[in-house]
């Protein structure tokens, strides 16, 4: 619902638009999608790929061919908001795109710019991105994660114990939108919520929440198969939720040697784990190959999409897996 002075309104029908484009875009339609652009000389479209950029009045005869050559494309998971002002609207989407043909399936989102135009809303300019982690593709990670690591080592060093643990990092993708969205009070109160329920999740796992920062956790587990099973709890949990704002996370887990201080762990273990999770994309738990290899053949955890990453600060590539944890 808008506020007052707000000048766009929610548009359920500019959502069903967009909806419809997409799908038809992705079954190959070139006709029925070129139909649906604006005849506007600001006509444009920008893809995820360095060549997908069109504008002007060579938008719709290139968008056409480009729409002839993919492949076929299914859409799952579709969530659309869109907004109307006048003659003017625009929407958002996030879906999952599936490639038959290649096996594969990726995150995407678009936003969409429309103008009334004799009684129809036509398409004035498309962005399709693919979302890369910032570590991949600007060569940072999330700030809120590197704090966290540090933290979690800023106490003077009171030797504890030793021992092999693997380390998970959690942390709420586009968080600072979200907060300036939510207000600051009720965000500081969704926080507090969703780091409980990450702390019931990594205690029920036989974990321990080790430190919490901003919307970020850090936590140990005695073996990488709990850790992994707790991984999948919390992004199944986050998933299955309702409240709004919907959160979406990003997960990183590594196993290696530790050193507690304190109640803080010390070691590269820690560092490398913070790294591994600014690595993983929105909705998605990575884990290290030292990870991985902790729980060898096992049929209980499935992996996909190893990748060769550089991670910051530390030497050479490293391999990356992505848990599997959708039901």
């Amino acid at each position: 619902m808008s506020t007052a002075g707000d000048p766009f309104t929610p548009s359920p029908e500019i959502a069903a638009i967009a909806r419809r484009w997409l799908i038809t875009y992705a079954g190959r339609n070139a006709d029925a999608v070129v139909k649906l652009f604006s005849c506007s000389g600001a006509v444009s479209y920008i893809g995820s790929d360095d060549g997908e950029f069109f504008e002007g009045a060579e938008t719709r005869r290139m968008f056409g061919a480009f729409t002839n050559h993919q492949v076929v494309l299914e859409l799952e998971d579709m969530q659309a908001k869109g907004f109307e002002s006048g003659s003017v609207a625009w929407a958002y989407v996030h879906t999952t795109v599936h490639s038959p043909e290649a096996g594969m399936r990726v995150r995407f989102r678009t936003t969409m710019v429309l103008s009334l135009e004799d009684a129809v809303w036509r398409v004035v300019h498309v962005h399709n991105s693919n979302p890369k982690p910032n570590m991949e593709s600007m060569g940072y990670q999330s700030p809120n994660l590197e704090a966290l690591a540090a933290a979690a080592q800023s106490n003077e060093i009171t030797l504890g114990h030793t021992g092999i643990a693997s380390v998970m990092f959690t942390d709420i993708v586009d968080s600072t939108a979200l907060a300036a969205a939510t207000g600051d009070a009720r965000w500081s109160r969704i926080v507090t919520d969703h780091v409980a329920a990450i702390t019931a999740q990594v205690t029920a796992g036989g974990g321990t929440l080790v430190k919490s920062l901003g919307d970020g956790t850090l936590s140990t587990f005695g073996s990488a198969a709990t850790a992994m099973t707790a991984a999948r709890a919390i992004m199944q949990a986050t998933a299955d939720s309702t409240a709004e704002p919907r959160l979406r996370l990003r997960v990183g887990i590594h196993t290696g040697d530790v050193v507690e201080a304190q109640g803080d762990f010390l070691g590269s273990v820690v560092n490398k784990a913070a790294r591994v999770a600014a690595a993983a994309a929105p909705d998605e738990i990575r884990v290290s190959d030292a990870t991985r290899a902790m729980i060898g053949s096992s049929a209980d955890f499935s992996f996909a999409d190893a990748v060769s990453v550089p991670l910051k600060g530390l030497d050479g590539e490293h391999i990356l897996f992505r848990l599997d944890w959708q039901t």
